[in-house]
């Protein structure tokens, strides 16, 4: 806010570029008017209507290129609307390390390690579903 450079200066700019990477949209998008930002943004959508506002892009898994029988898409096109409901439960605690780390008030925004180990355990936990979903595919 000051424009000098610090710490809690650079974890509200991971906060901001989380939210970016995971809505799909820049602080500069021309949907970001008045007093409309991104943190706000996500903030009104939160918790509730996160999957209204995630990049689309995200929900969907790679398509199998040796399987495009109409039978395997309609297969892939059920999994992925199941597995929707279950995207959401990482995608709400990412949005809310965004969040937290955006915070206007630099001394609430979130500490660097928390992020870092809160990160970690949604990248184990969404490994885990993957692994069990291909198992249960077989």
């Amino acid at each position: 806010m000051d424009g000098h450079v610090s710490r809690l200066g650079d974890i509200y700019s991971y906060g901001i570029l989380l939210l970016e990477m995971f809505i799909g949209k820049r602080p500069i998008d021309d949907m970001f008017k008045d007093d409309l930002i991104i943190h706000k943004f996500v903030s009104m959508a939160f918790p509730n209507h996160v999957m209204n506002i995630v990049d689309p892009s995200l929900l969907f898994e790679e398509e199998n290129e040796d399987d495009e029988t109409e039978e395997a898409m309609i297969r892939n096109f059920e999994s992925q609307a199941s597995n929707k409901k279950k995207m959401e439960e990482f995608l709400v605690p990412v949005m809310r390390i965004g969040l937290m780390c955006s915070t206007a008030s630099p001394r609430e925004r979130m500490a660097m390690n928390d992020v870092v180990n809160n990160l970690k355990s949604i990248r184990d936990s969404l490994i885990k579903f993957k692994d069990r979903n291909k198992q249960r595919r077989r």
